[in-house]
């Protein structure tokens, strides 16, 4: 009795293991079948859907997000570098661009990218268009004209095109040609004794003349002693309130400061500094807490002794949000001469909605004032000064003016 139960059990136990073993197997197998990698069912697309890319004769790069567990590669269709994919391939989810160049030439072009997934190409191309350019000529001043000192001097014309260019000048026989290039025309202008006189400048294309573009040289009367616009500052922001950028005097290139424009240092707590700052075409006087003064070349142009008028255009500061400097402007002679007022009240105060670039408020006749001095000489020099150098506890403790424009002109 006991052998037969003792058989019945290892009987069982041999059967319960083979049906363990069979379990393991056919789940492995079953597994194996199902299963065509340890990845799961291949999938490849790119988000939205894409089929191609059109753009401008422009520059332009865009982003696409792909999403896969595949090894995936963009090849482009042809042997063109106007258009490229960055990176080319990836293992599984990532981004690639589509960088695409600038188009200079006036005719579209195509090109076609393909995408290959785990060594198979996809049945979609994807196509890139690219506008052709438009031929263009900008004579960068030609809205405003262009003037040019009574004194004489180096006139630089500036041009943008995208086709071959020459030019003419009608009237000009006071200007000279000192220097050309594929963006500029540099001119020498012959002092002017007498009238004011002008010349037009027109920039052309052979290959296509509707593009002319003509800007008008203006050269003042010999009446003008001294004239600056100061075109050739180019720092920062031509936003009042924009600060970033301003450069301080000191900080001028040489060639800035041999224009003979100076400014008084002053001890501004830490250091000895000139407080005034180059903007775009234009100056400013002053910080916060100090002023800061601009003081002009001699009058060289003087023979003898002479009545002057000074014009010159000024404006206020304000900030973004409204809040207003003091707007003090002193004016004063260094040498010769007899002024006819020693202050002025800059009061056309910058409207930043209507103007929000800050530049039609210098067109703005009331930007504009003048003073008289007497007696002056070669050797006469005048000083604009906004407030006083010392601002700590005094009105706001802010005094910044811009300036701009000034010219010095005999009196009939």
């Amino acid at each position: 009795m006991e052998k037969y139960n003792f058989n019945r059990m290892k009987t069982a136990g041999i059967m319960l293991s083979l049906m363990l073993l069979f379990s393991v197997v056919f789940f492995i197998s079953c597994k194996e079948e199902n299963d065509d990698s340890a990845d799961g069912d291949p999938y490849f697309n790119i988000e939205g859907e894409p089929t191609g890319l059109a753009v401008g004769s422009a520059a332009k790069t865009q982003a696409y997000v792909v999403r896969s567990n595949r090894p995936w590669q963009v090849v482009a269709q042809s042997d063109e570098d106007w258009a490229r994919s960055f990176p080319e391939e990836g293992d599984d989810d990532g981004i690639f661009k589509i960088i695409v160049k600038e188009n200079k030439a006036f005719v579209d072009r195509s090109m076609n990218f393909a995408f290959m997934v785990d060594g198979k190409e996809q049945p979609v191309l994807f196509r890139v268009d690219q506008e052709a350019a438009v031929p263009n000529i900008t004579v960068a001043e030609a809205a405003n004209g262009i003037s040019v000192p009574k004194v004489g001097s180096e006139v630089t014309i500036n041009i943008k095109a995208n086709v071959d260019w020459t030019y003419s000048i009608e009237n000009g026989s006071w200007l000279t040609e000192a220097g050309k290039t594929g963006t500029q025309i540099k001119l020498t202008a012959v002092r002017n004794m007498g009238d004011e006189r002008q010349a037009v400048l027109t920039v052309t294309s052979a290959e296509y003349p509707d593009l002319a573009q003509e800007v008008v040289l203006t050269q003042s009367a010999g009446n003008v002693v001294l004239e600056e616009y100061f075109s050739w500052l180019a720092y920062g922001s031509a936003i009042f309130y924009t600060t970033d950028g301003e450069t301080i005097i000191d900080a001028w290139t040489q060639e800035e400061k041999d224009k003979g424009w100076t400014s008084t240092p002053t001890f501004t707590g830490t250091k000895t500094e000139s407080c005034c700052y180059a903007r775009v075409n234009f100056v400013k006087l002053g910080k916060t807490s100090y002023g800061g003064d601009l003081i002009s070349p001699k009058l060289t142009e003087i023979v003898g002794t002479a009545n002057i008028i000074v014009k010159f255009k000024a404006v206020p500061y304000m900030t973004e949000k409204g809040t207003r400097d003091d707007n003090i402007l002193n004016v004063s002679v260094i040498g010769a001469g007899a002024i006819s007022t020693g202050s002025f009240t800059i009061d056309n105060w910058p409207n930043y909605t209507t103007d929000p670039t800050c530049t039609a408020i210098w067109a703005d006749p009331a930007a504009e004032r003048s003073f008289v001095i007497t007696g002056a000489t070669a050797e006469t020099q005048i000083k604009f000064l906004g407030g006083d150098y010392m601002l700590k506890g005094v009105g706001k403790g802010k005094n910044r003016i811009f300036l701009d424009d000034i010219k010095v002109l005999l009196q009939p």
